[in-house]
């Protein structure tokens, strides 16, 4: 382990695509007194400009920041070459161009952080920044961003879970760990990233549904569904050698048959699962309601070359893939299928 480098609390933080996650993480910190630039895309930046940034959360904190106490650009040539820590918040699919940014402009001994969905991030970003310290980190919970419009702009989030980052510099824990973002340091980040993915697996579910988490969690018919595409994916994880980090305290295997449950019992004995708030949905959702490519190459998409490595099958999981593919081609938002038509889709076009 490096020394406390990490320990000053005037080290300068960008937010490296400072959308839902970003903002959330930016704000906190923000608050806390952490010197902090969102590096945002255009319609985030103006919002931001015009009527500040609102932070809340599940436990009951509601906190905003004027605009002019925000550090908001659009150019990684201002946000990037004083930055001590940079927190990469960027979707999946934008890792590589994030990786070039960060070397052309960024300080060669700036921390790297991936606070992104999927298992190999962390490895996109080491593989375009050479020598450069990047660790791999999990964000837990959801973040609800408000509709367009809406000032100021408004990032909740909507479940709980302390953020994981990899063991890697004693203080950056220090740093980074503030109200309403609490941050460990895990040795083992492989395994909580795949143990992240099992459930990350519903993601597509709730964009298919156009149903709010909870209350696609609380259906029978669609826990269903997650259970086999999670069979499918542990069996492809045991073939290759992988055991995923336990899951809201479960043994990853047992999580099917939690599932499976009867539905009185499943919230019985669920709870923490269903600690959500009734209207958060998943980031995959929001990618189809505005007409942006979901991250499914690097979920459902990430079981699936891991099956076909593995000689094993996950044809539940090739069937979501398709359909979340399909969602995106049509631009349409949400497809908002029943359970059913995601099991065995009937012929023609989706349903409205």
């Amino acid at each position: 382990m490096r020394g406390d480098r990490m320990a000053n609390g005037d080290k300068r933080i960008v937010i490296a695509g400072a959308g839902s996650i970003g903002c959330y993480a930016g704000g906190c910190l923000a608050l806390a007194g952490r010197e902090v630039t969102l590096l945002a895309r255009p319609r985030i930046e103006a919002a931001l400009r015009q009527g500040g940034l609102r932070v809340s959360d599940l436990e009951g904190r509601d906190r905003t920041i004027r605009p002019e106490a925000l550090v908001v650009t659009t150019d990684p040539a201002t946000a990037l070459p004083q930055a001590d820590v940079i927190l990469v918040t960027v979707k999946s699919g934008a890792t590589q161009d994030m990786a070039a940014l960060i070397r052309a402009h960024a300080r060669p001994d700036a921390v790297v952080v991936s606070l992104q969905n999927g298992i190999d991030n962390a490895d996109r970003l080491r593989a375009g920044l050479g020598r450069r310290t990047v660790l791999a980190g999990m964000v837990p919970f959801n973040v609800v961003q408000s509709p367009d419009g809406e000032l100021p702009l408004r990032v909740h989030r909507a479940s709980d879970g302390t953020v994981m980052v990899e063991d890697g510099d004693a203080g950056l824990i220090g740093l980074l760990g503030v109200e309403g973002f609490a941050v460990e340091a895990h040795g083992e980040m492989k395994a909580v990233l795949w143990g992240k993915l099992l459930m990350n697996l519903n993601n597509a579910l709730v964009a298919l549904s156009g149903l709010p988490l909870a209350t696609e969690l609380a259906d029978r018919r669609w826990r269903l569904i997650l259970a086999g595409q999670i069979d499918e994916a542990l069996t492809a994880m045991k073939a290759s050698g992988i055991e995923p980090a336990r899951i809201a305290g479960l043994r990853p295997v047992l999580l099917p048959k939690v599932l499976r449950l009867p539905d009185w019992l499943f919230k019985l004995l669920a709870r923490r699962m269903l600690t959500i708030d009734p209207q958060a949905r998943s980031s995959m959702w929001d990618d189809l309601q505005r007409g942006r490519p979901t991250e499914i190459d690097d979920l459902q998409g990430a079981i699936q070359r891991l099956a076909e490595t593995a000689g094993t099958s996950a044809p539940m999981v090739q069937r979501i893939t398709a359909l979340v593919r399909a969602a995106e081609s049509e631009r349409l938002g949400s497809p908002g299928l029943a359970p059913e038509q995601v099991v065995a889709p009937p012929a023609g076009r989706r349903s409205t």
